[in-house]
């Protein structure tokens, strides 16, 4: 059942990361910033947080549901693998502010939401 559930979650999370990415690109949004990339991080961090500690009863109970959302959506959905690459691309491309910019703001953006949402739990 696991199995299953990771499969499902992770190819729903990979569609999804492919949609906002395409409504970035379409827009004309993202020019030299990563934006795409954050926001999905961002939001993955948001689910992932929600998942195992607001809803920590109904997992315990269903355990099943955080192979579902937290590794399969969430591992298909985050992209920390375009993090990368985009961030090296910045540097390469001499755009050193940006690159800096989007490593900190996915690491402490991350990192902040996470801790305040565990910290609402006690």
């Amino acid at each position: 059942m696991n199995w299953l559930a990771i499969f499902i979650g992770g190819g729903l999370g990979s569609v999804s990361r492919f949609g906002i990415s395409y409504f970035f690109k379409t827009v004309q949004w993202q020019k030299n910033f990563p934006l795409a990339t954050i926001l999905t991080n961002i939001l993955a961090c948001l689910i992932l947080a929600v998942t195992v500690y607001l809803f920590k009863d109904k997992i315990n109970e269903q355990p099943w549901l955080y192979s579902l959302i937290g590794i399969g959506f969430c591992g298909g959905f985050s992209t920390f693998s375009t993090f990368s690459l985009e961030s090296v691309q910045l540097f390469q491309d001499k755009l050193y502010f940006y690159a800096f910019m989007n490593i900190a703001a996915s690491v402490i953006i991350c990192f902040a939401l996470m801790l305040f949402i565990a910290k609402q739990q006690g």
